[in-house]
């Protein structure tokens, strides 16, 4: 049991590390975006992620700017991972305990619920605006893993898991919201194929197949039948992710799933997700004024981000504690506790995600766009502040402060 625990801290410990890199590479290629397009090189900058690529076979052709295939294509694998990650931690991690769960699991769903209540009551009355009412509502779990990292060596191990754990239920809640209300027009044939094509996927697993290929063949598959189907490619990723056998009943040390996601996720957060920082955080400021500040889509997704999350999160993790049916963290602070709440609404990977699915005007974009970045920097320096300062209160473990 002993060696178990010390695997589970340390594969934990690696993941925090890596995911926090992550974010600052992510933050530095968004600053680099932001000043292209500001510069002399805004031109070349709209027309590189405006480039034309178009690929397929027969009838089934696929033909999309490169911002778009960034999102359909390389945030795919950013969601396979996120699948795999689900699973893993459902099955042998700390979401395998049903105690553990019942705390960031109403955290992360009053997270998701109080911002997008937010974004609609500023936005009330614009119909135009309403398919953006997700977006503050997602969690960037490399930025928000990155500056709990920046805040300090004493941050308590169970805070950090606290924060992944409402992060992981947050991409759960993502993906159901992309799956059911920013998918297109339906087309029933190809759907069947990937009704098929899902069903050999958990057969295979089921019949022990533990070759990484074959899955990751049949996501391909998998891919152009939701493309052509009218649900978002990326829905695929984690159907596959979850497909993929975490261990091999013959081998305990042979691991399909760990071994896949030991190889991908430094290509996720080292390649891909800057990839999309760069392509989607480009935003031209030279006509910013405090006017486009107070813009009703920039104030909803800003303020749901950084208003939402902290009344989202805080509220009911405080009203869960008090009534007894939660105990904080152990070794963790109310002023902890509201620091992560801060810091969730670091929403900047998977709102700008969710805006771009949710908006095809140019416009809108950039407002999107605006409110994220606002809202996220917003987030980013309160909550580096409340956490900085953070332990400097006694700990307590019983949720009693």
């Amino acid at each position: 049991m002993a060696t178990k625990q010390k695997t589970l801290t340390r594969r934990l410990t690696k993941f925090f590390h890596a995911e926090s890199t992550g974010g600052v590479l992510m933050i530095l290629t968004a600053i680099i975006a932001l000043i292209i397009a500001n510069a002399s090189t805004s031109e070349w900058y709209y027309g590189f992620v405006k480039t034309p690529i178009s690929f397929g076979f027969g009838e089934m052709v696929a033909s999309e700017p490169l911002k778009q295939w960034v999102k359909d294509i390389l945030m795919v694998f950013f969601f396979l991972l996120v699948g795999m990650e689900l699973k893993r931690e459902m099955l042998e991690g700390f979401l395998s305990d049903k105690k553990q769960i019942l705390l960031p699991l109403l955290a992360a769903v009053g997270g998701m619920f109080v911002p997008a209540g937010v974004f609609l009551l500023v936005n009330q009355g614009i119909p135009a605006h309403s398919p953006g009412w997700a977006i503050p509502s997602a969690t960037d779990i490399a930025f928000a893993l990155c500056i709990l990292m920046l805040a300090g060596k004493h941050i308590p191990p169970a805070l950090k898991i606290f924060l992944l754990a409402i992060a992981i239920f947050d991409d759960l809640g993502a993906i159901l919201i992309i799956a059911f209300f920013y998918s297109g027009a339906l087309a029933i044939t190809p759907l069947l194929g990937a009704l098929l094509v899902v069903g050999l996927m958990f057969a295979l697993n089921k019949l022990r197949v533990m070759a990484i290929s074959i899955y990751l063949i049949l996501g391909v598959m998998l891919w152009f039948m939701l493309y052509h189907g009218g649900i978002h490619t990326t829905i695929g990723g984690v159907l596959v992710g979850m497909a993929i056998p975490l261990r091999d009943p013959d081998d305990d040390s042979n691991s399909p799933l760990n071994t896949c996601m030991h190889f991908l996720h430094p290509w996720v957060s080292f390649l891909i997700l800057p990839i999309f920082a760069f392509t989607a955080a480009g935003i031209n400021l030279s006509g910013l004024s405090i006017a486009a500040l107070t813009e009703p889509l920039v104030m909803g997704v800003a303020l749901g981000l950084f208003i939402g999350k902290q009344i989202g999160i805080f509220g009911t993790t405080w009203g869960l504690v008090k009534l007894g049916f939660a105990t904080l963290p152990e070794g963790t602070n109310w002023r902890q506790i509201y620091g992560v709440s801060i810091v969730a609404g670091i929403g900047f990977t998977m709102s700008l995600f969710i805006g771009m699915l949710a908006f095809d005007d140019a416009l809108m974009q950039e407002q999107m766009k605006l409110g994220v970045i606002v809202g996220s920097l917003m987030a980013t320096a309160l909550g580096w502040i409340v956490l900085r300062h953070s332990t400097k209160e006694p700990v307590s473990g019983k949720g009693k402060r």
